[in-house]
Order: structure tokens, then sequence, then C-alpha cells
């Protein structure tokens, strides 16, 4: 898997490892209420503990070959997390899930993170499919795979559940063959 990588000045994705636990924490902590809105799953981090079981499941996933977790840093600091998790081997597909800082967004961080990922999984993982799922209405995560050239496929109806409602998500596609042609 992709373990670090510059994409811009100052800019970088590396797999987060435990050495990251309290910046990560504190990141989230930082951005609860904004992320909360968004990412009901980060509403469970609330201890240095549950971070360091985040990154500690990352590198399982990373040592099974499915996928792992990357850290977006900007000029030295943990500006958000990227990922391609449960990599699909047999139909050679994933899915990519991200979310930054509030402070850090409006810099095409995102952008160019999830384009060096993209990158790394179709010429590197020779997947065949990229999926994004972003919450329907939030319009910055749903930026990032429109900029990319995926293709809206649909909408998951209520497919993410948080406070005991049930919420729908924009599902974006994109295929090899098509990122390579737009990379030539």
């Amino acid at each position: 898997m992709l373990l670090t990588h510059t994409f811009a000045e100052g800019a970088e994705i590396k797999l987060l490892q435990p050495q990251d636990t309290e910046d990560l924490f504190a990141l989230i902590e930082l951005n609860r209420s904004y992320l909360r809105r968004w990412l009901p799953a980060w509403d469970v981090q609330n201890t240095l503990e549950d971070c360091r079981t985040v990154i500690k499941n990352s590198l399982e996933r990373l040592a099974a070959n499915c996928g792992s977790t990357l850290g977006i840093w900007y000029q030295g600091h943990l500006a958000g997390v990227i990922g391609a998790g449960g990599i699909d081997w047999e139909n050679r597909c994933a899915v990519i899930g991200y979310w930054l800082g509030e402070s850090f967004q409006g810099k095409g961080l995102m952008t160019g993170a999830c384009r060096t990922l993209v990158d790394y999984l179709f010429f590197e993982l020779n997947l065949h499919r990229i999926e994004i799922r972003c919450a329907v209405g939030n319009e910055r995560s749903c930026a990032v795979p429109k900029r990319l050239g995926f293709t809206k496929e649909g909408i998951l109806r209520q497919a993410q559940a948080f406070d005991d409602q049930y919420f729908d998500l924009e599902v974006y596609g994109l295929l090899a063959e098509d990122w390579i042609r737009a990379t030539e």
C-alpha cells in the first residue's frame, strides 16, 4: 500500500502510524461538531484509545492487503484522513473515504490527496473501479469526485445510519480506463 507521497508543496499523504494517535485525536476533537454533521462514525472516537484502535485496525487491513488509512499532512500538521477501505480483489474495486479538518479546506488538499490515491489504486494495484460515497447535501465532499472526473451513478437511499435516522448517500464511480484516458 502507498506509505508516503508528496502531492503538493508542503502537502503529503502517509500511512497513519501509532505515533500519530495524539495528532489524530486532537484533529478530531478540534473538528468534532463539524465532522459530526457528515461523518457519524468519527463521533465515536472519544478517547486516545479509540484513535489508537482506528490506527491499529488500519495497519491490520494493510497487512491483510485490503486497504488502509492515510493521514493528509499539510505544513507538518495532520489535516485530515483518506483511505481505501475494503478492497475487493475478486472484482478489483475499492471505496475511497475521506475527511478534512475545517481550517484546512479550500487549499486543494483533498483533491490532491484523492488524485494521488486514485493513481496508486489504478496504476500500482491495478484496480478496475473506484467508488466515492458522500452524504447527500455535503457539497464540499461531493465536489471532489466531480473535479476528478468520477461519474455520479445514483443515490443509495437511507444507506447511512446516525442518531436513529437514515441518510442518503450519493455514489460516484470511476473506471480505470476512464482515468487512464483522462491522464494521457
